[in-house]
């Protein structure tokens, strides 16, 4: 059975490349890239600095 993922970023480009980064780990570790909501594992990154990051995470949090 395939894994798969999705990486929702919010913040600088910083937080992208982290995302880009954490994204190889989870493909090397057996993980697909999956779109919607109807994925195994969901990761927020964001932005500590940012308080936009923060605002927008909690507004698709519901």
């Amino acid at each position: 059975m395939t894994r798969t993922y999705d990486i929702r970023t919010y913040g600088c480009q910083m937080n992208v490349h982290d995302s880009e980064r954490l994204a190889g780990l989870l493909e090397q570790s057996g993980y697909v890239r999956g779109t919607g909501n109807d994925v195994d594992l969901v990761v927020f990154n964001t932005c500590a600095v940012r308080e936009n990051a923060d605002n927008r995470l909690y507004g698709n949090l519901g």
